[in-house]
């Protein structure tokens, strides 16, 4: 019997494996994969990986309190902003919900804060007294070709009084001389009178007349009303001598695609009230417009689409963070959208190049240094792969003080399949700065996320191949960019794909957030539409995982340039750096707040003072982050310290 029984359990036991042998053959790849994730997930885990490669984690707000974050902001609270407005979504638009959120990397809560425009694609900086400008947004979504059922256009106006200015209400008609369409405008319209000339003897020559511009539609859809060429317009509703000053020239009005419009409206948000403040709006209606602080600490609003969705024509502006106003600039550079501005230590403007888009390809996007004063314009050579500068990202790397610059990837103008490979290196110390070619990426790189860690290390990560990962090229790839050798080193994959709309922020704890990501599509056969991506993830960096770190507290909280404070660490006699890092104020691949700045440093005892450089144009008003580093490159949390 126990033979029998031995030969039934050996047949089970053939046909259960001939069952699983059979089960695999059919489900092999599954298998392998299935077993390929675990082990890759024992691996990243492990803790001398974690130490070797740093470590990922995702977070996900409860639905609630889920958006598609486009900006992002480090606040002195140690919270993060995240504004959506409406998106990139019409619907929201149409509906006006714009949102705006407070992340507490610590706690783990997140607040709803009322939001009073739509702030998507909007520009933004941190300002001295601890609040952060926001200017810009959207005022009209744009309109494929196809989509746009009325023919339309911009009119420009003009005016020939020069005793009054004419102001033209929205849905003011214009009908052509010659082709006697007619048109209606979509917002109100002021014309300034115009300007009378005289010669040197004081005799009247003539009046230059004023303008202004609106966008105009037809009043019906079809092709019927496009006009091909221009034609001069009467205003409907002027009489006697306004009706003969004051007309309208418009060349085709088409229904060709209608682009992002933007709006003029500014704010300061206050992260201790946690409520946005209106403050005076832009003289020029701005989307994606960059906000770069100046010398004197007021701070140049440069380039956008304007309120007729066209570019803002080089009419640049600063803001008085003392009065709130805005004013223009004497002179007059224009920039495609977003363009990468960063303040050097001479008080000019560095422009790498880099920028997100909009405007010719041939105005405007050759690097240089700019005397915003003055307006002279002094071209930097040597940049490698310059037709593919668009959503590239630029560094100021670590130390600021050697003001060396790093440009990472980037694409071809619009929608182009191109990409670059390259980083771009340049030091604007030397007598004569040239770019030179840094080390390669493995793939080319459009959106590429950069942060500057207080280990004088950048992590560069994410990405996509294509334009906003079309073709479903996310870069799932991470590097370490080490300034001291011009070298990468690989480090852990993230896990979720960041392409369009996406940015990365360095928080306090020394670990970095990322936010967003919008591709075109949802699938590499390019067929369905994509899903913004609402998920954060947090970056651990190698240094936190090797034990034990610095401790820094019971410092000032404000120290002037030129001065110092002291702080207790029980660390003190081990440490080895000590770095001022301003906050990030990321969207769109552009942060140009961030910077790390060396600190010179004395430790006695449990004591550490830092003594904070003179230089107002490396040392910009306003709240930083103190690290201070061991002997192992391992940074402390940071103390929020004020340079007012």
């Amino acid at each position: 019997m126990r033979d029998g029984a031995g030969r039934r359990r050996a047949r089970r036991l053939a046909i259960g494996t001939a069952v699983v042998l059979a089960l695999a053959g059919m489900n092999g790849p599954w298998v392998y994969r299935f077993g390929t994730a675990q082990y890759h997930q024992y691996k990243i885990n492990r803790p001398e990986y974690k130490a070797e490669n740093g470590h990922w984690d995702i977070i996900e707000f409860p639905p609630q309190y889920r958006q598609d974050t486009i900006h992002a902001a480090l606040l002195h609270t140690g919270e993060v902003l995240l504004v959506a407005g409406s998106g990139n979504n019409q619907d929201n638009f149409d509906r006006k919900e714009f949102d705006t959120r407070i992340w507490d990397p610590v706690k783990g809560t997140v607040k709803k804060i009322p939001t009073p425009n739509d702030l998507f694609c909007t520009g933004h900086t941190q300002l001295a007294n601890g609040n952060l400008l926001i200017a810009g947004g959207t005022k009209r979504y744009e309109k494929l070709k196809g989509d746009v059922k009325k023919a339309g256009g911009v009119m420009i106006l003009y005016n020939e009084n020069p005793d009054k200015p004419i102001t033209l209400p929205a849905g003011t008609r214009f009908t052509g001389r010659q082709n006697h369409r007619t048109f209606a405008s979509q917002d109100p319209v002021l014309v300034p009178r115009a300007t009378k000339v005289f010669d040197r003897a004081g005799k009247w020559l003539r009046n230059n007349p004023g303008y202004g511009r609106v966008y105009v539609e037809a009043q019906a859809e079809g092709t019927r009303y496009e006009t091909g060429t221009q034609d001069n317009y009467r205003i409907q509703g002027l009489t006697g001598p306004d009706a003969r000053n004051t007309y309208g020239i418009a060349q085709k009005l088409a229904l060709d695609k209608k682009d992002f419009e933007g709006i003029r409206d500014s704010y300061e948000f206050d992260p201790v009230a946690e409520r946005y403040i209106k403050v005076d709006p832009m003289n020029e209606a701005r989307w994606y417009p960059t906000l770069t602080t100046l010398s004197d600490g007021r701070i140049l609003s440069v380039s956008g689409l304007d309120d007729i969705g066209q570019l803002v024509p080089g009419k640049n502006e600063v803001f008085d963070p003392q009065t709130k106003k805005w004013t223009y600039t004497r002179t007059t550079r224009q920039f495609p959208t977003y363009p990468a501005l960063f303040l050097m230590q001479n008080g000019k403007i560095f422009y790498s190049g880099s920028n997100a888009g909009y405007g010719p390809d041939n105005v405007g996007r050759e690097p240089g240094v700019w005397d915003v004063g003055t307006n002279r314009f002094t071209r930097l050579p040597g940049l490698g792969d310059p037709d593919r500068m668009e959503t590239s990202g630029t560094v100021l790397l670590p130390p600021a003080q050697n003001e060396k610059f790093m440009v990472v990837g980037g694409g071809g103008v619009g929608e182009s399949k191109l990409s670059s490979r390259k980083t771009r290196l340049i030091d604007l110390k030397d007598p004569d700065p040239r770019f030179v070619d840094g080390p390669e990426l493995e793939k080319g790189t459009r959106y590429p996320q950069t942060s500057i860690l207080p280990d004088d290390t950048v992590l560069v990560s994410g990405g996509s191949e294509d334009y906003r990962g079309r073709g479903d090229s996310d870069i799932l790839q991470a590097r370490l960019y080490h300034p001291d050798s011009n070298s990468f080193t690989q480090v852990a994959d993230p896990l979720v794909g960041r392409n369009y709309h996406s940015g990365s922020i360095l928080l306090p704890d020394g670990r970095v957030m990322f936010f967003g990501s919008d591709s075109l599509y949802g699938d590499k056969a390019n067929t369905k539409p994509g899903k913004f991506e609402q998920r954060i993830e947090i970056y651990t960096p190698p240094y936190l995982y090797r034990g034990s770190r610095p401790t820094l507290g019971g410092g000032p909280q404000t120290i002037a340039r030129g001065a110092s404070g002291t702080f207790t660490s029980e660390h003190a006699a081990g440490i080895r750096k000590a770095r001022l890092i301003r906050p990030s104020a990321s969207t769109h691949v552009t942060d140009v707040d961030q910077r790390s700045v060396a600190l010179d440093f004395k430790a006695s005892g449990n004591r550490v003072t830092v003594t904070v450089p003179k230089s107002r144009n490396l040392v910009q008003s306003g709240w930083y982050m103190l690290f201070v580093d061991d002997d192992q490159g391992t940074p402390s949390e940071a103390q929020w310290v004020r340079v007012p």
